[in-house]
Order: C-alpha cells, then structure tokens, then sequence
C-alpha cells in the first residue's frame, strides 16, 4: 500500500543475531537506527531465521539472540514507542517470500553480492563445482529480506553501503509485484537511508583494521571495566614517543574517543595530542575513562534484561503481537491480489 497521509511512513532495520555486539555495532548500527524513531514509525526486528546460514548451533542462535535483544533495549530502545520483535514469530513473512520468490528472476540472484562473493571464494580456491558449499538459503537471502522489508510495509531502510544492493533487489521485487498484480494491491516501494556520519565514521579494530567479527578485533560492547581496560591496552598504536606530536587523524584511539565523546571534549583530545607530551597509554587511559562512563547504565540495564529471560521473551512476543497485525493485512492482500482469496 503506497503511503499515506494516514499514517506515519515506516522505517524498518533488521538485526542479524551471529555474536555479540560489538562498539562498532554501537556506532555504525545501533545508535543511528534507534536515532531514526524520531521521525519513523520505527520497526526493528531480530533476524533469526537469516541466522541460519551461519549459526548452526542451536545454543549459540538463542543466545545471540537474546543478547541482541537486550543490547538494544539497553542502548535506548524503547519497545513502547517502536516495534520489537524476532523474525521467526511473524510467519507471514515466509508466506510473502514464496510468492516474491515467484517473480524474482534467477538472473538477478546470480548478481547478488554475496553469492558472487561466495563463487569468488570456490574460483580463488581451485573449486572445480564453483557452487560447493553455496545452500540455498545464502542463494535466496535477498528475497526473504525483501520479504522482511515488504510486510511491514516500510517506506525507508537504514544500510551501510555495502547493504544498498539488498533494498535495490526489494524495489525491484516490489515493482515486479504491482506491474503483475497492481490492479488488485499495490506494495510499498522501499528506499535506502545512509546515515551518512556514521558510514564516514568505521569504527577501527584492536588490529586498526575495520572491527568486525571476521577479524577477531572487536571490543564488546558490554565488556566489564577491566575486560574493557585489558582490550583498549590491545589497541595498535605507533612508536612515536611521548614527548612529540601525535596525528589525531592517524589514531585509532581518537578515532573511537571521538564517537563518544563531546564536541568539547573531542577538540580538547585533539589539541593535546597535536602539542605533544600525552603519550599513547595516557589516551588509553582516558579513551577507557571515557567509554566505562558512557556503558555503565547501558551495561548494567542489559545485565538485568538477560537474568530475567521471561521478561525478554515477553517483551519480544508483545512486539511480534503488533508486528503480526500489519503483516496479517500485508499478505491478506497480496493473498487476493493474487487470486488465492479472492
């Protein structure tokens, strides 16, 4: 349904559950997405089910996701004002995937990043079967995620860049759809939204490469204040010694003080490092003073949210609640659109 003056428009973000969130998560994802309920109708949902080509331990999925649900709320997400809930609780999503999986043609899925990535990875290895190890749901992961998209009828979708080719695919699904069966329904087109400070901002790795889980250089983002301590010691840094100039910009310390700190602060940091006389374990020191201050109340709030699993599961299943009523008049229509309750 295109949008109206009825309703506020809709911003969707979807959270994939394959470890524990990370201060990387918290800059590039977390605190831009929440951002985004200000001026959205905002849905947020933990994609269990996209889990699945990665996460084959059943311990580990309900773990991850139980600590991606409480990471977030701790963080600011209020489930009160917005929508919460997990994947697997809305089944009228995978209803939705059958009938788009039906007008997505197979040469598109070929072009899709990350099956292209995968080939890449069978040629590079000497593979003579290209598709070895390739299942069908990293194959068709682009439809159920257009799925996702569609039956909460979101207008806009916050990605990274490199995520842009999913909600392309969705556009494109959707315009399939309304051209094949618009007389009778007409899906929401969605779009992608960048938030621009925080793709510009990657958050550095102990390593000083992009944190990320596949490099193994993350930093919690609920370590406790010594395990915080201990990892931002980790950080790589230069020989330059303590009593000469050092480039902010060059830094991976300043580069995560900056994200949390104020501008006041910032700039303070700034200055000092480009007088000289601060050295390298002196910023740590302040880098960790700085984010235990900021993680204390979130760190605490997400202890409590995963000691008390009724409470979690319940607050999950009242969003799955509301998300259901949405998703149940999504595909009730697309249901007559195709004929099939007409």
């Amino acid at each position: 349904m295109t949008t109206s003056p009825a309703r506020r428009a809709i911003s969707l973000t979807g959270i994939k559950p394959t470890g524990v969130p990370h201060l990387g998560n918290y800059v590039g994802a977390i605190r831009p997405a929440i951002a985004l309920a200000a001026d959205y109708d905002a849905y947020y949902f933990i994609a269990d089910y996209h889990a699945l080509i990665g996460v084959r331990d059943p311990r580990l999925m309900d773990e991850y996701t139980r600590s991606v649900a409480a990471t977030w709320i701790a963080c600011g997400l209020d489930p009160e004002r917005t929508v919460f809930y997990r994947q697997s609780d809305v089944p009228e999503t995978f209803e939705l995937q059958w009938v788009f999986s039906c007008l997505t043609a197979k040469g598109m899925m070929i072009r899709a990043h990350a099956y292209k990535a995968a080939v890449d990875r069978n040629r590079a290895a000497g593979e003579s079967d290209l598709d070895a190890g390739i299942d069908m749901g990293l194959y068709n992961y682009p439809v159920l995620m257009a799925a996702d998209i569609v039956v909460m009828e979101a207008d806009v979708v916050p990605v990274g860049r490199d995520q842009i080719q999913h909600v392309e695919y969705a556009r494109d699904i959707v315009e399939r759809f309304n051209q094949a069966f618009g007389a009778g329904h007409t899906l929401t087109v969605p779009r992608h939204v960048i938030d621009e400070a925080a793709d510009a901002n990657t958050m550095p790795g102990l390593d000083g490469r992009k944190m990320s889980k596949s490099y193994g250089n993350t930093i919690p983002l609920f370590a406790s204040t010594g395990e915080l301590k201990k990892l931002l010691k980790k950080l790589k840094t230069d020989s330059t010694p303590l009593e000469a100039p050092k480039d902010p910009d060059g830094s991976s310390l300043y580069a995560i003080y900056r994200q949390f700190a104020s501008a006041d602060q910032a700039a303070d940091l700034r200055a000092r490092m480009l007088a000289g006389g601060l050295g390298w374990g002196h910023i740590k020191d302040e880098l960790h003073a700085l984010l235990d201050d900021h993680l204390r109340e979130p760190r605490e709030r997400y202890a409590e949210l995963i000691a008390d699993r009724a409470g979690l599961d319940a607050i999950l299943r009242a969003g799955a609640e509301r998300a259901r009523e949405r998703a149940r008049q999504v595909v009730g229509n697309v249901r007559r659109a195709v004929g099939i309750d007409a």
